[in-house]
């Protein structure tokens, strides 16, 4: 049988966070406010960055990136939640559907693959100082930024067309805020035991072997600060202390998620709140708050702003 034949969904209704009118109106408010203080947040650390001659060093570029990602990644999601809450009817058509699977993939692989590079950073600054200048290089970095773009695309592409093979034909409700996987899964008119383990393999994997990854740094991290000054161990602990807490933050719910076949979809689409909204907007907040060079670049440029 051909599949195309098969599918006769065109849309979906998504039946997001709540049923309810009174509490639809609260979270249109508050998700609102949280996506103004993501893109507002995110936006002055790019412009601070790339406004400032003194966060030049790797860190920098790669939160830079990082920025750039949690924008993206939670305009995929959020705004179309946030105008759900307004309306009866939350519709998405079939294609917008795997357009949004597809964006949640490859921002959200991306973000891991950036925050597993800025762990290799901190271990090479904190651990092989004196090879710093040479293994992290301007050409370096970008390769490493080149490569996570490239790797949440690949891994993206592999989800998407796995989800878009399989055949719709009602119901079509996902149990959802979004589009994504686990509950597209689940509305598919056919076994998907196979599919299922591919897509948990591929999240999974991916999410656990760079967890692993970071654990691992941090681990030879801490034990390397043992021989420095304790100045020097202060100053390391607090750019490290941030991005261990960004990483728990996102990898604690999104290895959750996706480490499993999803049975419980009312519990996962609160899950998925933390890593799709609360750390985007936490992020710039979580590194500029611990960040002494962040903060006096931030003033600089508004005093700047303010002279002009």
């Amino acid at each position: 049988i051909n599949m195309e034949n098969v599918s006769c969904v065109k849309e979906f209704i998504l039946l997001g966070l709540s049923k309810n009118k009174g509490e639809e109106k609260i979270c249109f408010v508050l998700f609102f406010l949280f996506y103004m203080i993501i893109v507002a947040g995110n936006l002055l650390i790019v412009i601070t960055v790339i406004s400032s001659h003194h966060l030049n060093s790797p860190m920098y570029f790669f939160l830079c990136y990082l920025s750039i990602v949690d924008i993206c990644y939670s305009s995929v999601t959020v705004p179309k939640m946030v105008a759900d809450f307004l309306v009866e009817k939350k519709t998405i058509s079939f294609v917008g559907c795997i357009a949004q699977l597809f964006g949640v993939h490859f921002f959200g692989c991306t973000e891991i693959f950036i925050l597993t590079v800025m762990a290799y950073d901190r271990y090479i600054a904190i651990c092989r100082p004196l090879h710093y200048t040479m293994l992290m290089t301007r050409h370096a970095c970008g390769w490493m930024v080149f490569g996570s773009w490239v790797g949440g695309f690949v891994h993206s592409i592999v989800q998407t067309l796995l989800t878009t093979r399989l055949p719709f034909c009602g119901p079509n409700k996902i149990e959802h805020y979004f589009c994504d996987v686990h509950p597209l899964l689940q509305l598919a008119c056919t076994d998907t035991y196979f599919v299922g383990i591919i897509v948990v393999a591929n999240s999974g994997m991916i999410a656990l072997s760079c967890f692993f990854i970071l654990i691992l740094s941090y681990i030879v991290i801490l034990f390397s600060l043992r021989r420095h000054t304790s100045e020097g161990r202060h100053k390391a602990l607090s750019t490290c202390g941030s991005h261990i807490t960004v990483v728990i933050l996102f990898f604690g719910p999104c290895t959750f998620t996706y480490i499993r076949s999803s049975s419980n979809l009312s519990e996962d689409k609160w899950v998925a709140v933390f890593y799709t909204v609360i750390t985007p907007m936490l992020n710039p907040i979580i590194y500029t708050l611990r960040n002494e060079e962040v903060k006096s670049a931030m003033r600089k440029l508004w005093n700047r702003k303010v002279r002009s």
